[in-house]
């Protein structure tokens, strides 16, 4: 057989394929603690008919989750995205008050029980450039986000803005916050890689079980060459266990807590009440 290095095949997209299926049928039937997944080519995965966009989709609907969220994660800053992998033509019509409020929930919860952050605050960043200049570059900021940031708050979420994305960044504002919501994937990603590219984790957050991955892609273009750097990877892995440390502790320092019964009130509220149940479980 001959193996071409950095293109993509239907051979190599069907093994990556087999290979994340079976480590999520471990995953379900706890078998292993967390994933770790590696990159994938999507085009290799259309190849091989993959049905979804990505690793972050597949999972989500695997683990029955109504709902997840992207969250980026380094030492320097964790960022989320209300909407994934979409083209940006249909990004305004994908955000909605309901949308934004959902991520915001997810973010703060994972915040508080993965990450140890007992009140986290949260930045939302506009839509629009200059978040909208009140209403002379789009609406959406006004009709909702400012919106689904009020309604958050009223639930005892510390979020605010929204905020224009550029200046946030340039001026440091993010070291302020313990979470940002971008609104679309390249908002939010190109900062996270400029601030924090090798380094950094992309971790599926609002699932009952914990998966983690580097921040980059495949790299096909160093494909054999010996120059690849293993520290996100490393930082993956290392990110997944303390999260499921985190997890842990969380659930038994609070069980049968008054704190965790307002919190599980919080989400079933917003129609999210299957979102973290297992994070969450009965009593």
């Amino acid at each position: 057989m001959n193996i071409t290095l950095g293109k993509p095949t239907d051979l190599g997209g069907k093994c990556a394929f087999q290979a994340l299926e079976r480590a999520v049928k471990d995953l379900k039937a706890e078998e292993i603690d967390a994933l770790v997944t590696a990159p994938i080519n999507k085009k290799a995965m259309q190849m091989a008919e993959f049905p979804f966009l990505g690793h972050t989709e597949y999972i989500t609907s695997e683990l029955k989750a109504k709902e997840s969220l992207m969250l980026m994660v380094s030492d320097a800053l964790r960022v989320g995205v209300a909407t994934n992998h979409l083209a940006l033509k249909d990004v305004a019509a994908a955000i909605t008050k309901e949308k934004v409020l959902r991520k915001l929930l997810i973010l703060a919860e994972t915040l508080r029980i993965d990450f140890g952050i007992n009140k986290p605050t949260l930045a939302v960043l506009g839509l629009n450039p200059h978040a909208g200049d009140e209403g002379a570059i789009g609406d959406e900021e006004d009709r909702i986000i400012r919106p689904a940031i009020e309604e958050a708050k009223e639930k005892g979420v510390l979020a605010f803005g929204p905020f224009p994305a550029d200046g946030f960044f340039g001026s440091g504002q993010y070291h302020k916050f313990d979470g940002i919501l971008a609104m679309y994937h390249d908002q939010g990603l190109v900062p996270f890689k400029a601030l924090s590219f090798g380094a950094g984790v992309n971790y599926t957050a609002g699932l009952a079980a914990v998966r983690t991955s580097p921040d980059h892609g495949t790299a096909y273009d160093i494909a054999g060459k010996g120059e690849a750097d293993e520290r996100s990877f490393v930082k993956a892995l290392y990110l997944a266990a303390d999260i499921v440390r985190n997890r842990n502790e969380y659930l038994d320092m609070h069980a049968n807590s008054l704190e965790r019964r307002k919190q599980k009130a919080l989400i079933s509220e917003t129609g999210e009440d299957e979102l973290l149940e297992d994070v969450l479980p009965e009593d």
